[in-house]
């Protein structure tokens, strides 16, 4: 993505105090294939920011709601100085994985559906929503992951809008991005 998509986000941090202890958090949600990892690599290379990747978390396919709590566990030690740690999710066992750790940064940015919620927007200086329109998220999803994602496109759809819809991410987005 060009570098015009980061100016907004790199001056609203200029505005912003960090929230989880002395590391500045964003969170950038929205639904699958919205844009998201790549908006998070470019924002990353732009700011220099580490990155907590939701997927390494979720505890599969039908794993979308514990999440969230998972992330804010993590923030809280990150709060307090210490390394936050969660188990990966190793997706070709279909089982917890190694441990990741996540130690306090100047920068922490979170890609997730998910990374957003109510449980994590204490620990947030900044809410970042990512949209596009569903046929071509489909595409840009199927085309990134194929035949792993094909079979679970619907089952993460309705996890994805129950979670939305319950947690109102958008609405409390400090900046929307159509991509």
């Amino acid at each position: 993505m060009a570098s015009h998509w980061y100016e907004p986000v790199v001056a609203r941090l200029e505005d912003r105090q960090p929230a989880c202890g002395t590391t500045t958090v964003v969170a950038v949600d929205g639904p699958s294939g919205s844009g998201k990892t790549s908006f998070v690599a470019g924002l990353a290379d732009v700011t220099g920011a580490d990155v907590l990747h939701l997927e390494d978390l979720y505890p599969g396919w039908h794993g979308l709601a514990a999440t969230p709590d998972v992330v804010a566990r993590v923030l809280a030690s990150v709060a307090v100085g210490d390394t936050g740690t969660a188990r990966r999710w190793d997706w070709a066992a279909g089982a917890p994985g190694s441990l990741l750790h996540v130690p306090p940064t100047r920068l922490l940015l979170l890609d997730g559906v998910g990374s957003g919620a109510s449980v994590v927007r204490p620990f947030l200086s900044l809410l970042i929503w990512l949209e596009a329109p569903a046929d071509v998220r489909k595409e840009r999803a199927l085309t990134r992951d194929g035949d792993t994602f094909a079979p679970f496109w619907d089952v993460w759809a309705e996890q994805e809008a129950r979670h939305f819809a319950a947690e109102g991410t958008r609405g409390r987005a400090d900046l929307v991005v159509r991509t």
